[in-house]
């Protein structure tokens, strides 16, 4: 690799950015950097302040007001991916990003469109399926909130918290919509993104649950298990997989396809920087890559880049079109800042935000009442690299 950048959910990069810079006093609002805020807009925070402290009914955290301007000024840019985190949310993202966390073992996304978040793996033994949460499980409230529409990165970092606890998280299940209550005691979860088995006909078979710090090595490893078994062949499965970090998809990708360009980003300025794979490593296996609707971001990297180069056939859906890059800013002080930076492009140049990757082979999933552990997806994914074999 020649490049390394984080993507979404990468490391935090210690950088300062200025953001609406305020200090709640009591006699009001005190402006600290008149070139963000103009008189008017100094004027009404501090009508704000005087209705609040002579009529609001409650007691006022001050602190809470301040973290709400923050939040505000960061909503009014209208970008669902550009997200101000305090410092409670921020050490949750900072676990989440380390591979090791304290929560439930739980997998989660979210419909863009519905804002509805979904349940999508439960790690075997961990709080969450002790406590009976399953796959296909839509979060309905956590801690007795309504989660619908919200921030999915904030809603996790709710259900995460010190080893020990207990989170309390209703969900709604199955055909009948059955609403259900479940407490988990937290306890410390070693994320695992990757699966791998041999399939009939020594297909290896390679789930991917997102792209964490840890994805890679185990990817690696996966990859070095299937290959002792001899397979002829090779499915990746990045149904549902949400995305992360530009470096961990790129150090995946760069074992897999020849020398060249992998993805390349485009800031505000046209500023263009490249992400390149070496000729040290090279996959040469009949593969084919498996996507849906929920398939997003770095997800949509792999996708479209081993279809641009033709070393794998897409099957499934077409996935979520999200082709914006994203980097956590540092604010110094325990918080810090996801913020839209650059659109990418995959090595054909194709700009997928809104789009999403096209598959080769369009098959839509079809739940099997009679045998529901059958993936008629997986089986024509399958089918296709048994006919790539020579």
């Amino acid at each position: 690799m020649e490049h390394k950048k984080e993507f979404i959910k990468g490391t935090l990069t210690g950088v300062l950015l200025t953001l609406l810079i305020v200090s709640l006093v009591s006699g009001g609002f005190h402006r600290i950097n008149t070139d963000i805020i103009s008189a008017d807009t100094q004027t009404k925070l501090t009508q704000l302040k005087k209705l609040i402290d002579t009529t609001y009914l409650h007691d006022v955290k001050e602190d809470d007001l301040e973290e709400g301007l923050y939040k505000g000024y960061v909503d009014g840019l209208n970008d669902q991916y550009s997200v101000y985190y305090d410092k409670k949310e921020t050490k949750a993202l900072r676990e989440s990003l380390s591979g090791s966390f304290s929560g439930i073992g739980a997998g989660m996304t979210q419909d863009a469109s519905s804002g509805i978040i979904t349940v999508t793996q439960v790690y075997k033994n961990s709080p969450a399926d002790k406590a009976g949460l399953k796959k296909g499980d839509i979060l309905y409230s956590v801690k007795g909130k309504t989660v619908t529409g919200k921030d999915l990165d904030k809603v996790v970092s709710q259900i995460k918290g010190k080893k020990g606890t207990t989170v309390t998280l209703t969900v709604i299940r199955g055909s009948s919509a059955d609403k259900i209550t479940v407490k988990a005691k937290r306890d410390i979860i070693k994320v695992e993104t990757v699966t791998h088995k041999v399939l009939d006909g020594q297909i290896g078979y390679i789930a991917i649950t997102e792209f964490d710090s840890v994805t890679g090595d185990q990817f690696s490893k996966a990859l070095k298990s299937l290959q002792k078994e001899n397979i002829k062949g090779l499915v990746v499965d990045l149904r549902n997989n949400p995305g992360g970090s530009l470096t961990t998809v790129c150090d995946i990708l760069d074992s897999i396809l020849p020398k060249g360009l992998i993805v390349y980003t485009k800031d505000k300025n046209g500023q263009k920087e490249e992400f390149k794979s070496d000729e040290k490593h090279q996959l040469n296996l009949p593969m084919s890559v498996l996507v849906n609707g929920q398939s997003a971001s770095a997800s949509e990297i792999f996708a479209g880049a081993v279809q641009d180069y033709k070393k794998a056939t897409i099957v499934g859906m077409k996935t979520y079109g999200k082709g914006v890059v994203q980097n956590l800013f540092d604010l110094k002080d325990g918080t810090c800042l996801k913020l839209t930076i650059a659109e990418y492009y995959t090595p054909k140049g194709r700009n997928i935000d809104g789009k999403g990757i096209k598959p080769d082979v369009k098959v839509e999933y079809k739940y099997n009442a009679k045998n529901p552990k059958a993936d008629n997806q997986l089986e024509k994914a399958v089918s296709v690299v048994k006919k790539n074999i020579k």
